[in-house]
């Protein structure tokens, strides 16, 4: 059995006295992992956020497999030099961790979005990307089968005024609809519609509220798993932004 790919490393871990296991997202077969023979000596090239070109190698295909690799995109560096993104990354590679089944080729648009994401964490601080993330957590939603309806509001039908989110079945709220439970829904962020209106350290918050509350009551609590330690510390992250900002 045999394929390359493309793939952004999420994480690694030593494997024997010169081994490492690398668990990677690729674009055509899903979450992977394999086996990297030597892989100490290609430390600078195995670090989360770096996307590489692959060759995976096994007898069977339920094996773990063999992977042999080369960079074709060295992010780490840059990202672990701020704070922010280094906090960013933490969370992508938990979030990707926790929610995507092993092997599933069905997330190549998730691949995409995935590569965006991290050059924009390249760019600047939180106040940039951070947008970008809540994107694309609710892009992972879809993928995974759970995605956000904000086409209208679930209680009149109306596709204008939506500024709420429902927290159980995800759908948008109208203003005049969603008033009296105001307390009881989510805010929802205006740039998950497409508006074109400044993102400010309050909206990115408001996402990340949003898209965590979801991923945790859909996708991870089902499954017995905790929200991962890295998500909650983005959280922190951006309400620290938000009330520094106010």
């Amino acid at each position: 059995m045999e394929w390359h790919d493309d793939a952004i490393v999420l994480s690694v871990r030593q494997h024997g006295e010169s081994g490492t296991i690398l668990e990677v997202l690729t674009r055509s077969h899903g979450r992977h992992l394999g086996l990297v023979r030597g892989g100490r000596k290609l430390k600078p090239v195995l670090q989360p956020g770096n996307t590489v070109r692959l060759q995976w190698r096994a007898r069977l295909q339920e094996h773990l497999g063999n992977f042999a690799c080369e960079i074709d995109v060295a992010r780490a560096g840059t990202l672990m030099e701020s704070r922010e993104a280094l906090a960013g990354l933490n969370a992508f590679t938990a979030i990707t961790i926790a929610t995507l089944p092993e092997r599933a080729p069905l997330y190549e648009p998730l691949f995409a979005a995935s590569t965006v994401l991290l050059d924009a964490m390249l760019a600047d601080g939180l106040a940039h990307w951070g947008a970008v993330y809540v994107r694309w957590e609710a892009g992972l939603l879809e993928a995974l089968g759970f995605g956000l309806d904000l086409t209208a509001c679930a209680a009149t039908g109306a596709t204008s005024n939506l500024i709420y989110v429902s927290p159980r079945s995800g759908r948008a709220v109208s203003s005049g609809a969603g008033a009296p439970y105001a307390a009881r829904l989510f805010p929802l962020p205006q740039f998950l519609l497409g508006s074109q209106h400044e993102v400010n350290a309050a909206d990115i918050s408001a996402g990340l509220a949003l898209t965590g509350h979801f991923l945790f009551e859909w996708v991870l609590k089902p499954h017995g798993k905790p929200m991962p330690p890295p998500r909650l510390r983005l959280d922190s992250l951006a309400a620290h932004e938000e009330g520094e900002s106010t």
